[in-house]
């Protein structure tokens, strides 16, 4: 599946001859199994340093891999320092997307060397140690951009290569898109929400990223944090990439176990010992918790020692870290219902508190999180959002403000937060969307995303179909394709490509006027002349379906970016009520670059009473898969 490659220690060999004097021991790591052309470098990329010498080597300095297993289990044998080395071998959240240094994607994309990325967005902190560039090579000659800073201390850097103040009584979403265009960025990330809007022809956003696609730069945007409510989604134009949010497979747990001996874990809390007998004040939110640290700020003045905070049926499984002020624990709404029912049930409830630390590795991430915006879209219900999801939940990130409530002095460490949005995934997308820039700097947009979205993950670490906040199977109105499975999407074998004067037909099918369309992509159109086509005719990597009784028939196009003399076959899996005919069965691509296109029918076969449903088409060869998900809205 790809999404992670965690290690842990199994057990210690104590090789006498192998050992030296600084408490040096060999251990052997065991290593979840992935496909990669070269075991050797990414064995050693789990290591402090890239550099590993043989056993035989008289080096008194590197750390040494003594083995490396290929048939017995994955993983190797290493002379290491289990105070330094071993700690230094850990699990990285990047594993958890399937990427690992020295090999595979990252490898082969010389870590997005040379790619940019222009972050349209609120504000930045210059000197943030995370924005450091230490090892990162100078700006690539196509920058044209410029350092604008209002204060003469901040400056930028080879890693932070320029920045604009840009609010000058316009639109700044819009001017932020023009300097990143004129700039001369290869991918165009922005964590931006704003309001509802009916037509892409009122929207700032769909406007400026069209100007933006047009010129080969991949636009990835927030899908917004409106969630688990059904159109609530923004930024979905489909020259966007819409990125929704999930868990990653890291949860800092704190257990609470009740004085009727039922133990509840909470994935996520703040808590710095054990809790000694004290009043415990649990707190209830709404939809949502509204600003839980000033809940605790408020339980800490009244006297309270430490908070459970209880999840709403809308908030699900969905819990956040927070900076509290006391030992507080979030707990998911299941669990809600099992404290609930022990304070009902006694009249001296009592509760220990424990921190168990980070657990990193397992479960069922990743999850949709409660507040990531679902579809249908309102402007478009025929194009599905969001596209993809990806880690948006619980994220460790770069923050101006100092957090650390033991503290007073904000100048001993750097500033760090955790955050959960969308805001948060959209980066790890934008991330990806470089790495794909790097490796085929020939693709389109477009091509890009399909690859994205077609090798798309749909089924979690348990291998279970992706679940949703309430822990049900989610529906592809809050997963889109699935979760992002970026080295997949480096070799996807076809791609969905769509060209921009594609979207003019697409647009016009939206029975926008001709001044609305012009808007939209910056020059005259008459759709009179134009063959306006309906949404779903879009060559785009999924399907939304809009049934009343007819059937609806649509074509899509495939282009080999795989291998020559390759065939596909189609599988499908058809939506509940509705029969998907596909013709031909058989996909041939003789050569690199050549096309072929195939017709889809839908045919609705149940007139009772059914909102949704889905399914999905998947074309596939002995190397390849190619799913694109299925969504049907009934209209009864």
């Amino acid at each position: 599946m790809g999404f992670t490659t965690f290690l842990f220690l199994i057990c210690i060999l104590n090789f006498n001859q192998f050992l030296k004097a600084e408490n040096l021991g060999v251990y052997i790591v065991h290593v979840d199994r992935v496909e990669s052309d070269d075991l050797d470098t990414f064995y050693d990329s789990f290591l402090p340093t890239t550099t590993n010498v043989t056993a035989a080597s008289n080096s008194d300095d590197q750390p040494r891999i003594l083995h490396r297993y290929r048939h017995v289990f994955s993983g190797f044998a290493a002379k290491l320092s289990a105070a330094h080395d071993v700690a230094s071998a850990h699990h990285s959240f990047s594993q958890f997307l399937g990427l690992n240094q020295n090999t595979g994607l990252w490898k082969n994309s010389t870590y997005g060397k040379g790619i940019i990325i222009g972050l349209v967005d609120t504000g930045i902190t210059p000197d943030h140690p995370s924005l450091g560039d230490q090892g990162v090579p100078p700006p690539p000659a196509k920058w044209k951009g410029k350092c604008e800073f209002n204060s003469p201390r901040w400056t930028c850097n080879n890693k932070l290569i320029g920045a604009r103040y840009l609010y000058r009584n316009h639109p700044s979403f819009c001017s932020g898109i023009a300097a990143a265009i004129e700039d001369g960025v290869d991918v165009l990330s922005m964590s931006l929400g704003g309001a509802l809007h009916l037509h892409f022809a009122d929207d700032i956003m769909a406007i400026g990223t069209f100007r933006a696609m047009e010129r080969g730069i991949v636009v990835s945007c927030s899908a917004g944090n409106d969630g688990p409510k059904s159109k609530t989604m923004y930024n979905e134009a489909p020259w966007i990439m819409t990125v929704g949010a999930s868990t990653i497979d890291r949860k800092i747990t704190v257990n609470a176990v009740l004085g009727n001996g039922e133990e509840l874990e909470c994935e996520t809390g703040t808590l710095d010992q054990m809790i000694p007998e004290c009043h415990i004040v649990v707190c209830e939110g709404g939809k949502y918790l509204d600003n839980p640290v000033q809940q605790g700020t408020n339980v800490k003045g009244a006297g309270g020692a430490a908070m459970i905070l209880i999840n709403g049926k809308f908030g699900g499984d969905t819990t956040s870290v927070e900076p509290h002020v006391l030992p507080a624990m979030q707990i998911t709404y299941a669990d809600s219902l099992k404290l609930k029912a022990y304070l009902n049930s006694t009249s001296n409830p009592t509760a220990t508190m424990s921190f168990k630390g980070t657990i990193i590795g397992g479960g069922r991430a990743p999850v949709v999180a409660a507040f990531s915006s679902r579809a249908p879209s309102v402007p478009s219900p025929g194009i599905l959002n969001p596209d993809i999801i990806g880690p948006g939940v619980n994220i460790l990130s770069s923050w101006p403000a100092y957090v650390d409530n033991s503290k007073t002095d904000s100048t001993k460490s750097p500033t760090f937060n955790m955050i959960s949005g969308t805001s948060m995934s959209c980066p790890h997308l934008s991330g990806v969307a470089a790495l794909l820039k790097s490796v085929h700097p020939d693709w389109s947009p477009t091509a890009i995303k399909s690859a994205i979205m077609t090798t798309a993950d749909s089924v979690n670490l348990e291998g279970k179909p992706i679940q949703d906040e309430q822990l049900q199977s989610a529906s592809v109105f809050a997963i889109g394709s699935g979760h992002v499975n970026p080295s997949r999407a480096n070799d996807p074998g076809l791609v969905y490509d769509i060209m921009p004067d594609d979207y003019i037909p697409y647009l016009c099918g939206l029975n926008y006027t001709n001044q609305e369309v012009g808007i939209i992509v910056g020059r005259k159109v008459d759709c009179s002349k134009e063959k306006s086509i309906p949404e779903a005719q879009l060559n785009y990597p999924s399907f939304s379906i809009i049934f009343g009784s007819t059937p609806q028939t649509y074509t899509r196009t495939l282009t080999n970016v795989g291998k020559a003399n390759s065939s596909f076959d189609v599988e499908i899996v058809s939506p509940d009520g509705v029969i998907v005919k596909v013709e031909p069965k058989k996909l041939v691509f003789p050569k690199l670059g050549d096309k072929s296109s195939y017709s889809v029918t839908f045919t609705r076969t149940n007139e009772g009473v059914m909102n949704s449903t889905q399914g999905f088409i998947r074309w596939h060869s002995a190397e390849y898969s190619v799913r694109s998900p299925i969504a049907v809205v009934f209209q009864n």
